[in-house]
């Protein structure tokens, strides 16, 4: 039953016909499992909260830091350097002290996805990488739980329900991940800060309604928003018969190797341009391009930041090459010739004509530049190597007056 203050708390959903009370005890009973307390997660953690969500899970291992406020919207100034885990936990027993709040200061990977989603009645995935991604989907197809989907990138977002009850999988949509490296993070291309409330509000609504039975969830649809139009699009799509998880003859029966299965190499020579080289101010290849992050590819020749400042000290012969865009520029800059990614087809034959010299691309996190890297290699310049940790790396390591982004 609910008490005399839950009554009056949650008076405005009991005046619902759809919801009232038997809607709200669903809520109380309920348990929803939030992966990623970020972007998406800030906005879906403290809505669940205020709705009356009885045990929310938080799987999260980061910490605050200045970079997220402005979107992060469950954490302030003086949170910077704290555990969100922690933050977390604090501010949603402000907001309801109703609410029990279990925290999970893990990676989720493998060993531990299937005991910890197994645990909740919905996932609410708002992770920035695929191999999460894809992990999150088969661990809720496996344990029956129903994943309320969203994802952002730059201005636009999507909303879906996946592996609910005979509803299709994230699979279904995607079989496979992209290319590693071949779309653009949040990190590398940015966000719109208010994007990840709209979109994280939206997947809050799918877990309500997931758990109260009300309205019509998104099972079998993707909700695509753009909101420098205002548009919001809906595409319909059915279970894949042969996916690899939920269809007929289901090849995938126990969770695998995510980081292995998403960061696949695939060098681009001449043919591959276009996806090597699609910018975070174009539409990437793969069909989710939102909020997905890059992973690293292995195998790719790499300088750490110590060494590049030993050279740069020293009179090794080298050419440097920043291949981010010209606005990042304006944000941190340690040397070298800038020449953005899309840019790097047409011009890399002016700008290094000798394809024996030493060469060292870079980029704000080393992802954009290992994949250029790829490509160099593919077009005969055997000297070519990654800045490990990029610009990130720099500031940490070598002079910490580099800002950040």
């Amino acid at each position: 039953m609910l008490s005399p203050q839950e009554r009056a708390r949650y008076s405005r959903h009991l005046l619902l016909p759809q919801v009232g009370e038997e809607g709200q005890l669903k809520l109380k009973r309920s348990s929803v499992l939030v992966v990623g307390a970020g972007g998406l997660g800030s906005p879906v953690l403290m809505y669940l909260a205020a709705a009356g969500v009885g045990r929310i899970g938080i799987v999260d291992f980061d910490e605050v830091a200045e970079s997220n406020l402005h979107r992060q919207v469950l954490y302030g100034s003086s949170d910077v350097g704290s555990s969100k885990l922690e933050v977390a936990s604090r501010k949603l027993e402000e907001i309801n002290p109703h609410v029990e709040v279990v925290l999970h200061p893990v990676r989720l990977d493998r060993t531990n996805a299937m005991e910890i989603i197994g645990a909740y009645d919905v996932v609410a995935d708002g992770t920035d990488n695929f191999a999460t991604r894809y992990l999150v989907n088969d661990a809720c197809v496996l344990t029956g739980t129903p994943n309320a989907f969203a994802s952002i990138y730059r201005f636009d977002g999507q909303v879906s329900v996946f592996a609910a009850e005979d509803g299709p999988c994230y699979r279904c949509l995607f079989p496979e991940p992209p290319p590693a490296g071949s779309v653009p993070s949040c990190a590398e291309g940015g966000v719109l800060g208010v994007l990840p409330g709209i979109l994280g509000t939206l997947q809050a609504a799918e877990a309500i309604k997931l758990i109260t039975g009300i309205g019509e969830p998104l099972i079998g649809r993707v909700l695509m928003v753009d909101v420098m139009s205002m548009d919001f699009k809906r595409l319909s799509f059915g279970k894949d018969v042969e996916c690899a998880v939920c269809g007929e003859r289901p090849t995938v029966d126990e969770l695998v190797d995510y980081e292995a299965f998403c960061s696949g190499v695939q060098e681009s020579g001449s043919s591959g341009v276009e996806t090597a080289f699609s910018d975070s101010s174009e539409s990437p290849p793969h069909p989710d391009t939102q909020h997905s992050s890059v992973f690293f590819s292995p195998g790719v020749p790499e300088i750490d930041v110590h060494e590049l400042h030993e050279m740069m000290q020293g009179e090794d012969d080298f050419l440097l090459l920043d291949v981010r865009r010209a606005e990042e520029l304006t944000i941190a800059d340690i040397g070298g010739q800038l020449l953005p990614m899309n840019e790097l087809p047409e011009k890399i034959s002016s700008v290094a004509p000798d394809k024996a010299r030493k060469i060292v691309m870079m980029c704000r996190s080393g992802a954009r530049s290992a994949r250029a890297v790829l490509w160099m290699r593919g077009q005969g310049y055997d000297n070519v190597f990654n800045l490990a940790g990029g610009i990130i790396a720099w500031s940490q390591k070598i002079d910490s007056s580099v800002a950040t982004y």
